[in-house]
């Protein structure tokens, strides 16, 4: 059995592309100046997200200026003005995105049952989270869906100092374990699970059947690559690698 399990959060314990799409749809259906159709902007939203992410990750903005990038581009498209103050396009965020934000995270019903039979296995391995988003606002979901305490660490850039793929090096030696003893489980094909094997982790693609970026069919895998459709495929599917 593995020493320590990662967990991806977005795509694989927490709906994240639904949150959003959801957010950003009541917006610009209440937009009555927006420049372009509803679904127009919902795309333009998240196409922003994705560029504006990769600044933060590669430690070129902090977390709060890749929120008022996106709002500087996307303001103009939904007829609103856009403020010059920091401050104000903050304040944007929390008021109008944040809040309907939170309250559409969704955890996949298939999360909790899986972490409840890994922690019944015998000599268990370790888990842990390891996420490029934001430390404060995973660790929320989290503990929303009561799903911290099965955790022993959080793993986010802000810990580790850089983001994944990078940072697997740096998470094993976190978690005091070799590469070779951990397993990285996720949503993202490329970075969850190649990028992870590559880092001498042993990678296993949750395939949702959607892809987490465009939100077309799954990408096309490797024969070789180690696939579950479910999370509560894992347990059974770590007891057969190890077997």
């Amino acid at each position: 059995m593995a020493d320590v399990i990662f967990f991806d959060l977005d795509g694989t314990l927490v709906d994240h592309r639904s949150a959003v799409l959801e957010t950003i749809g009541q917006i610009v259906q209440a937009a009555p100046n927006a420049t372009a159709p509803p679904e127009e902007l919902v795309t333009l939203w998240w196409t922003l997200e994705a560029r504006h992410m990769r600044e933060y990750l590669a430690g070129q903005c902090s977390f709060a200026e890749h929120h008022r990038r996106r709002l500087r581009s996307f303001l103009p498209m939904l007829g609103e003005p856009v403020p010059t103050s920091p401050g104000r396009l903050d304040a944007w965020i929390a008021e109008r995105y944040l809040t309907v934000f939170e309250e559409s995270w969704r955890c996949y019903p298939d999360v909790q049952p899986c972490l409840e039979n890994l922690k019944r296995l015998p000599r268990g391995p370790r888990l842990a989270v390891l996420t490029n988003g934001d430390p404060e606002q995973q660790r929320a979901k989290l503990v929303r869906f009561g799903l911290l305490e099965y955790f022993e660490a959080v793993l986010t850039p802000t810990e580790l100092g850089a983001a994944k793929p990078v940072a697997y090096a740096t998470a094993c030696r976190r978690m005091r374990t070799d590469p070779a003893q951990a397993v990285n489980v996720g949503d993202m094909l490329e970075s969850d699970v190649n990028a992870a094997a590559l880092a001498g982790l042993t990678g296993i693609w949750l395939d949702r059947g959607i892809d987490f970026v465009t939100g077309g069919p799954s990408p096309t895998a490797d024969e070789t690559v180690l696939r579950i459709e479910r999370l509560t495929d894992l347990p059974d599917h770590l007891s057969r690698t190890n077997a």
